[in-house]
């Protein structure tokens, strides 16, 4: 198995003397006989050495840490020139998250500015407010740190785009909540709590059974009322594995090792916390001028790490909570005799943690991790959080067809649907993934849409996966509607027996049907459906344009090119969700005066919009829509606030009180809104810097109304946290006086319009 994750020991000293130190404070004492700094030479090696492993393994990302002792004590210049070896060994080979984890103390502004240059992240060890953190984290001295490491953390600040997080290593003596509220009052991109490193033959201080199971638990009770608004490694970590996907730490979870740290003499060693166990225990006797990293993954202390279950002492295996604490981190199992065979030194708290979290959040079949309510909140998401969301959306439509087979007229759709579902299961999941097919069965269930044209669905599938079918479709004023192909166009009442044979179909007694396949956009590789043809896209609340003539449907191909690309060349974190998500765009027809645009609840996947007047507004009006989409798909899982609530609130942009569901909407789409015009005002002169002095204020205002309505959910608010996190910098941008008081008015002028107070 290759190696994704390296330790860089770039300095072997430190500048403080904390006492629960892995390092300097426990068994391996090869810190002694090591070079203090790394040589230039040693880390060209590394560097060569790790873009060999990438090449031949074809890895498309590595993470390196810069560690220590004290990486900063390697000083700036020499910092530069390591990462800038790293850089160029790497950069054209693969997607390097390159960080350094540093102690604080002689953080300053020009270590940021290479950091920044060179985009590596920073990460500083603090252990919560000043008693705790001063309980061990001294100078040799006995001086406080604490002072030092809170002006590092206060300048990380101010620079978040290198701003990794804050690891705290537990002491059971420390008041936890004023641990966690230190550290999460400091709003950290993330807080790593470690377990201080321990072994049977050196346990930890213990003052009962699960002490730091209890510690956490405190903590870990008052991030889920919270909102879990700051993320916990560990926490998130128990979530993910619980759910059955990966760990995002090496001490839980069952995910085989692939991390190897090399030190400052270019020796190769297995996870600094083995240091723990006895003197040399992580040693491999490999070095990197004379060894590559494949003879490194087959040492055998390496493969002793990478067994998963099968490694694990029998206990372990018995345990029901063995998939999310993976036996624990493999130096915590270490006992003279009999090795790294026993369960971890801190396993009855880790059962019952673990199981405190799992009792605490029980979660629906297709849940969604917290890094993707992290991700969607921000206003963004990737193609994996969009498969989170197709995931509860794929079954919250077969749950809709189950109720709609219930009603007799949908038999025999139902029958051929579930035999194509047996064998042909890509085949219906393309259907129903046709957004009008949720909108369709969503108004059955509440007798407004006939049955019958589970039928029309059916046979599309059968079409799809190439399956001889013969079935009478429903007709909606002579159209029968095949989603995602098509529709037969005839006379009113013409016969519908639909004929599926050698991957052919016709309508088997309506010989001059004409068939109206479906229209496709597509740029880049990225295609959708320009739906003008789907009886149920008349759902957005605008009148839906017909069957487009050549020309007009041209134009959409023309227009969306040009949206497209401006998204991926100025908006490039909405393309990837984009990309993944949307699949059907239905044209509205034109309005009188301004732009139209629209997103139906009960239709993923799709937007409504009335062909503008340029790209730019195109693009706008999709990103815009999209934001209704995905957080349509969010509501559709989890609750974000509370149901029952039934108060009214005014929206900057409405002239109309909105629940709260619609005031949660409408800010959430005007996040895109306002990066839309922070963006554009940089290429575009005219209005666009009153635009984004507008839409900022005013989602920044409906954010605040948001947050004081009292009826959001924890998860609710920490969704609405992410909101703010993305429009708190916006609001820090400088714009023209002017602007402002351009934007002012308007806002004033729609007030006064609204009769909003």
């Amino acid at each position: 198995m290759p190696f994704r994750q390296f330790v860089l020991k770039v300095h072997s000293r430190c500048d403080l003397a904390c006492d629960h130190c892995y390092v300097y404070e426990h068994a391996d004492q090869s810190w002694q006989v090591r070079p203090k700094v790394i040589s230039d030479e040693t880390a060209t090696w590394s560097a060569s050495r790790i873009a060999e492993h990438v090449k031949r393994h074809g890895l498309e990302r590595v993470h390196i840490v810069l560690h220590g002792g004290e990486p900063l004590l390697a000083g700036r210049d020499r910092l530069r020139r390591i990462i800038a070896e790293l850089r160029g060994h790497l950069d054209a080979l693969c997607d390097l998250d390159l960080r350094v984890h540093t102690n604080g103390v002689l953080l300053d502004d020009r270590y940021l500015d290479v950091f920044a240059e060179y985009d590596v992240k920073v990460g500083v060890s603090l252990d919560g407010d000043r008693v705790a953190n001063d309980r061990h984290r001294r100078y040799a001295d006995g001086r406080s740190s604490y002072d030092r490491v809170i002006r590092a953390v206060e300048l990380l600040s101010r620079r978040r785009e290198v701003y990794a997080g804050l690891l705290c290593t537990i002491d059971v003596a420390n008041d936890p909540l004023a641990v966690y509220r230190a550290l999460s009052d400091l709003n950290p991109p993330r807080i790593d709590f470690l377990l201080p490193h321990a072994t049977w033959d050196t346990p930890p201080p213990r003052p009962s059974e699960t002490a730091y199971a209890d510690w956490l638990i405190r903590i870990f009770d008052a991030w889920l009322d919270e909102g879990a608004r700051v993320p916990v490694r560990m926490f998130e970590s128990i979530l993910r594995t619980s759910r059955g996907e990966s760990s995002l730490t090496e001490s839980l979870g069952l995910e085989p090792a692939d991390l190897v740290v090399i030190e400052t003499d270019g020796a190769y060693e297995q996870a600094d916390s083995l240091k723990v166990a006895f003197d040399g225990a992580p040693s491999t006797g490999l070095n990197v001028v004379s060894d590559d990293l494949d003879t490194v993954a087959a040492h055998t202390g390496i493969l002793a790490r990478q067994q998963g279950l099968g490694g694990l002492c029998d206990t372990c295996r018995a345990c029901p909570v063995v998939d999310s604490c993976g036996g624990g981190l493999y130096a915590h199992r270490y006992r003279t005799g009999s090795a790294f065979a026993n369960p971890s030194v801190y396993s009855a708290d880790l059962l019952k943690l673990i199981t405190h979290v799992r009792h605490r959040t029980a979660m629906p079949a297709h849940a969604l991790p917290y890094e993707t309510i992290e991700a969607l909140a921000c206003g963004y998401g990737d193609d994996h959080d969009m498969e989170h969301l197709l995931a509860g959306q794929r079954t919250l439509r077969r749950g809709l067809l189950a109720g709609v087979h219930a009603q007799r007229s949908a038999a025999d759709g139902w029958d051929l649907l579930t035999r194509l579902d047996a064998e042909h299961r890509p085949a219906v999941d393309a259907v129903l993934d046709h957004p009008y097919v949720r909108e369709w069965a969503a108004r059955c269930l509440t007798g407004g849409g006939s049955p019958g044209y589970l039928a029309n669905i059916a046979a599309a599938a059968a079409v799809r996966a190439g399956v001889d079918a013969e079935i009478t479709l429903q007709d909606v004023d002579g159209v029968f509607h095949l989603p995602t192909l098509g529709a037969f166009e005839a006379t009113s009442g013409a016969d519908g027996r639909l004929l599926v044979k050698d991957e052919r179909f016709t309508l088997a007694r309506t010989p001059d049907a004409v068939w109206l396949p479906v229209r496709k956009i597509e740029t880049g590789g990225f295609t959708v459906i320009l739906e003008d043809t789907d009886p149920h896209r008349h759902c957005h609340g605008h009148l839906a344009a017909g069957r487009l003539p050549e020309e007009e449907a041209g134009a959409w191909q023309r227009m969306f090119t040009e949206a497209w690309s401006l998204i991926e060349s100025h908006y490039p974190r909405y393309a990837p969700g984009l990309r993944a998500a949307l699949s059907t765009v239905v044209p509205l027809a034109p309005p009188e005066g301004g732009d139209v645009s629209s997103a139906a609840r009960h239709a993923f996947g799709s937007v409504a919009i009335a062909l503008p007047k340029d790209p730019a507004t195109l693009a706008l009006l999709l990103m815009h829509e999209f934001q209704h989409v995905k957080l349509g798909a969010v509501l559709d899982m989890v609750d974000l606030y509370d149901q029952g609530h039934s108060g009214l609130y005014y929206a900057p942009w409405r002239p109309d009180l909105r629940p709260l569901e619609g005031l949660l909407q409408g800010t959430y789409a005007h996040l895109a809104v306002s990066d839309f015009w922070r963006v554009r005002r940089d290429s575009v002169p005219g209005d666009t810097e009153v635009q984004f002095a507008l839409w900022r204020k005013h989602t920044a205002d409906a954010i605040d109304s948001l947050n004081g309505s009292q009826a959001l959910t924890p998860l609710g608010m920490r969704f609405v946290a992410g909101m703010r996190r993305s429009v708190e910098p916006w609001l820090a941008e400088p714009v023209a006086d002017e602007a402002i008081a351009l934007a002012a008015e308007l806002a004033r002028r729609h007030r006064a319009a609204s009769g909003a107070r």
